[in-house]
C-alpha cells in the first residue's frame, strides 16, 4: 500500500485549505494573463501598428519563456524552496506587468510579454508542486489538484471576459494593470499562509542540463514560426537541427545524471506519459481557438471587447461545471476512458466552431463552446491529476514542471502553428492587385490592420472578413482533428482501472 492510500497520513486544515485559494489566485492571474490579451489586439493593433509576425509573437512569447524555463524553475524551487520561489516570481511578475502596460511600441511589449513569462515560470510549477507537499491525503490532495486545474483552465477561458470590461471602459494596458492588485493580495498572504517546503536531498543543480532545455525548446518553436512565415528555409531548418539536438543530448544526460533536472524514467508509466501527452496535443489545438476567436467575434460579428468576452464565456462556465462530476466520472468509468471521452467531445466542439461560424444566430456558436468547455475542462483536471498522483512527494517540482512544460509548449506552439495557419490562409484568400503595395501589404498582413486602413463599408473589406472567417474554419477543423489525436492517445494510453 503506498503512502498517499494509507489512512494514518495527516488531513488538510482550516490553514491548507486557505493556502489553496492563494495558489488558485496566482494560476486564474497567470492563465487569465496568457489569453487576455487575445480580445486586446484590435486596440493594440491601432495603438502600436505590429506587423502579422510581431503580432504572432506578443501572442506567444509569454508561452514560449513559460516553456522554456519551467523545467529549469521546478527543480530549483525544489532545491531553494518552493514558497521563497513563488513570492520572488509575483513581486517579477508585477513589475513586468507594469512594462507591459506601459508599453509605447511592440518591440517593447514583446520585450515586456517574455519577461512576464520568466517570472510565470517561477509561479506555476511551484504552485503544484506546494500543492502536492501540503495535501498528503489522497482523496484531498485529488480534490486540490481539481481545483487547481479547474482555475488553470478557467482563467484561461475567463481571460477574455475580464479583457473586455476593462477594455470596454480602459485603454489596452489595463489588462496587465490589473495584475498588481492581485500580485499584492498573493504576496502578502502568501507569505502568511503557504509553508516553505523543497526536495530534502536534490543534488547539485545541472545548470548545462538547464541550458540545454531552454535551448531545446526555444529553438524548436522558433523553427515552425521561421517555417510558415516564409523566407529562408536554412533557418529553420538550423534551428530544427540546433533544437533536436539538445533535446537529444538533455535526455541523455537525464539518463545518466544522478541528479537530474526531471525524471526520464517517469515516461515509462503510461499514466504520465499518456497524460503528458494527451496535455499537449490537446492544449496546442485548445490554445488556437483562443487566439483567433476574440478576433472573430470583434472584427467580423462587430461585437464590443465587453460583448465579446461575454459570448466566450460559455467555454469558462462549461469548463469549471464539469469538474463537480469528474470524479464519479473516473470511478465509474475510468480516468483514461474520460479522458479520453472528453477530448473527443472537445474535437466535435471545435467541429461545431467550424460549421456554426456563418451562421446567423449566436446561439450554435454557443453550444459548440460548450462542448469544448465540457471536454477541455474534463481533460485538463484529470490529466493533472494523473501526472501528480504518479510521483513521489519529494519530486513534485520536477513533475509538475515537465506537466506545465507540455502545457505551455503546447500553446506557444498552438499560436505558432495555427495562428500561422490562419493568417497565411487569410492571406491566399483574398485579392489586392487592384491596391497600392503600401496599401496591399497592410490589408494582407492580418483583418485588425485590414480594418484599420479599409472604409468600414467597402467591398474589399468585407472580402478580407470573408477571408478571415474561411481560414478560421479550416483551423478550426485542424484542431478538432488534434483533439481527435489526443483523445485517442489517452483512451489507449492512460489506465482506466477503477
Amino acid at each position: 500500500m503506498s503512502h498517499d492510500d494509507r489512512e494514518d497520513v495527516s488531513l488538510a486544515g482550516r490553514r491548507e485549505w486557505a493556502a489553496l485559494s492563494v495558489l488558485v489566485l496566482a494560476v486564474v492571474m497567470l492563465a487569465v494573463d496568457g489569453t487576455v490579451l487575445s480580445l486586446a489586439v484590435p486596440a493594440l493593433s491601432a495603438d502600436l501598428a505590429p506587423t502579422s509576425n510581431q503580432l504572432l509573437w506578443i501572442g506567444d512569447i509569454y508561452s514560449l519563456a513559460l516553456a522554456g524555463l519551467l523545467v529549469t524553475m521546478g527543480t530549483l524551487a525544489d532545491r531553494v524552496g518552493r514558497k521563497r520561489l513563488l513570492l520572488i516570481g509575483a513581486a517579477g511578475f508585477g513589475l513586468a506587468s507594469l512594462l507591459a502596460a506601459f508599453a509605447p511600441t511592440a518591440g517593447w511589449l514583446i520585450a515586456a510579454r517574455f519577461l512576464l513569462g520568466v517570472a510565470g515560470a517561477t509561479l506555476m510549477p511551484s504552485t503544484l508542486s506546494i500543492i502536492r507537499n501540503m495535501f498528503e491525503n489522497a482523496r484531498q490532495r485529488t480534490t486540490a489538484i481539481a481545483i487547481w486545474a479547474a482555475a488553470a483552465s478557467g482563467g484561461a477561458a475567463i481571460g477574455p471576459l475580464v479583457g473586455g470590461a476593462l477594455l470596454e471602459h480602459f485603454w489596452w494596458g489595463s489588462v496587465f494593470i490589473i495584475n498588481v492588485p492581485v500580485i499584492i493580495i498573493l504576496i502578502v498572504f502568501g507569505y502568511i499562509l503557504i509553508p516553505e517546503s523543497r526536495d530534502p536531498n536534490p543534488g547539485k543543480f545541472d545548470l548545462f542540463s538547464a541550458a540545454l532545455s531552454m535551448i531545446a525548446i526555444v529553438a524548436l518553436v522558433y523553427a515552425v514560426k521561421a517555417a510558415v512565415s516564409g523566407g529562408n528555409l536554412w533557418v529553420p531548418m538550423g534551428a530544427l537541427v540546433v533544437g533536436v539536438a539538445a533535446g537529444w543530448i538533455f535526455i541523455r544526460r537525464q539518463q545518466y545524471s544522478s541528479s537530474p533536472l526531471i525524471d526520464v524514467s517517469l515516461f515509462r508509466h503510461p499514466a504520465f506519459a499518456g497524460a503528458v501527452t494527451a496535455t499537449f496535443v490537446s492544449v496546442l489545438a485548445f490554445s488556437g481557438l483562443l487566439f483567433f476567436f476574440s478576433q472573430y467575434l470583434q472584427l467580423v460579428r462587430g461585437n464590443g471587447p465587453l460583448q465579446a468576452g461575454i459570448r466566450e464565456l460559455p467555454v469558462t462556465l462549461a469548463s469549471v461545471a464539469v469538474v463537480g462530476i469528474a470524479g464519479s466520472l473516473v470511478l465509474r468509468f475510468g480516468r483514461g476512458y474520460v479522458i479520453g471521452g472528453g477530448l473527443a467531445l472537445a474535437a466535435i466542439g471545435m467541429g461545431g466552431i467550424a460549421i456554426a461560424s456563418d451562421a446567423a444566430q449566436y446561439f450554435w456558436l454557443a453550444l459548440a463552446l460548450v462542448l469544448v468547455g465540457l471536454g477541455v475542462g474534463l481533460a485538463f483536471t484529470l490529466t493533472t491529476d494523473a501526472v501528480m498522483t504518479a510521483v513521489p512527494p519529494d519530486k513534485a517540482g520536477s513533475a509538475s514542471a515537465v506537466s506545465e512544460t507540455a502545457y505551455e509548449l503546447g500553446v506557444a506552439l498552438g499560436i505558432a502553428l495555427l495562428g500561422s495557419l490562419i493568417a497565411t490562409l487569410y492571406r491566399a484568400g483574398l485579392n489586392t492587385d487592384s491596391l497600392p503595395p503600401a496599401l496591399a501589404d497592410k490589408v494582407t498582413d492580418s483583418l485588425a490592420s485590414a480594418v484599420n486602413v479599409l472604409p468600414p463599408e467597402s467591398e474589399l473589406l468585407n472580402d478580407a472578413k470573408v477571408a478571415f472567417v474561411h481560414a478560421m474554419q479550416w483551423t478550426s477543423v485542424t484542431s478538432a482533428v488534434l483533439l481527435a489525436v489526443a483523445a485517442v492517445i489517452a483512451w489507449r494510453v492512460i489506465p482506466s482501472s477503477k
